[in-house]
């Protein structure tokens, strides 16, 4: 073979070996990629498991629906009378930073005055709030709620009314003058309705009466709510029971 066509060989061949080595580095890369997607559910089970193994942040907070509505109540009459405990907020951040185990569920109204962490004096991981103006229960709401069932274990529900609410009074006004609310309002009035006009008729103050119902009309829907939070009711691994705060002692009173 001349020199030429040795030359010419010789750059075939690492031309050859060069597409090669290409080639299988390129399979390499592949197969490194598409590894975690090969054994990331085994991955994530375990990660499941170990999680779940794992002692909740609260141990106090495991308790009876009945012994969570106790502990809840008990917070709020320490409010009312003005001895509420003291809170380390920097310890209870970092018990938490892991996981949540609150003891208790609120569907509280929006309004300002409210805050359901200071009315039940309770701590950090304590309380899963839900807050929406009216209190009522919408699909997000439930789904939080069941959220807070399926997955937090929350033994107690508690949907929390208040006097003078500003939500009901709008929608007691728009149906008694035949008018619509401004922007995306309306959606208020048709969660209120019902309650307002299943009190219209009842004798005493009709704000109050709406208020009241709203509060009942709320809790039975949580009731049958399925298939999380009736199952887990009929079951008696919770309680979901409603109450009307109080603006001027801060009182909750629980309305059967």
């Amino acid at each position: 073979m001349c020199r030429i066509c040795d030359a010419s060989h010789a750059v075939e061949v690492r031309e050859t070996s060069r597409r090669r080595f290409l080639q299988f580095t390129a399979g390499i890369a592949a197969s490194l990629a598409l590894a975690p997607l090969t054994f990331a559910p085994a991955a994530f089970a375990r990660d499941a498991k170990a999680k779940d193994a794992k002692p909740p942040p609260k141990p106090q907070n495991q308790m009876s629906p009945a012994a969570a509505l106790d502990r809840l109540m008990k917070g709020n009459t320490r409010y009312v009378e003005g001895t509420s405990r003291r809170h380390d907020f920097k310890s209870e951040r970092e018990a938490l930073v892991g996981g949540q185990n609150p003891f208790a569920s609120i569907l509280s109204c929006a309004d300002s005055r409210i805050a359901p962490e200071y009315a039940f004096d309770s701590s950090r991981g304590d309380l899963f709030v839900c807050r929406v103006a009216g209190n009522f229960a919408n699909d997000d709401t439930v789904a939080s709620l069941e959220y807070g069932v399926a997955v937090l274990n929350s033994p107690l529900i508690l949907v929390l009314g208040h006097d003078s609410c500003g939500a009901v009074d709008a929608t007691i006004k728009s149906l008694k003058d035949n008018t619509t609310l401004p922007g995306h309002l309306p959606s208020l009035v048709n969660a209120l309705a019902p309650a307002v006009k299943a009190s219209a008729d009842k004798p005493g103050d009709k704000l109050a009466n709406a208020i009241r119902q709203n509060v009942i009309d709320v809790v039975a829907r949580l009731k049958s709510a399925t298939p999380i939070l009736s199952a887990a009711a009929a079951e008696g691994k919770i309680k979901i029971v409603g109450g009307i705060y109080r603006l001027d002692s801060g009182k909750v009173e629980l309305v059967g």
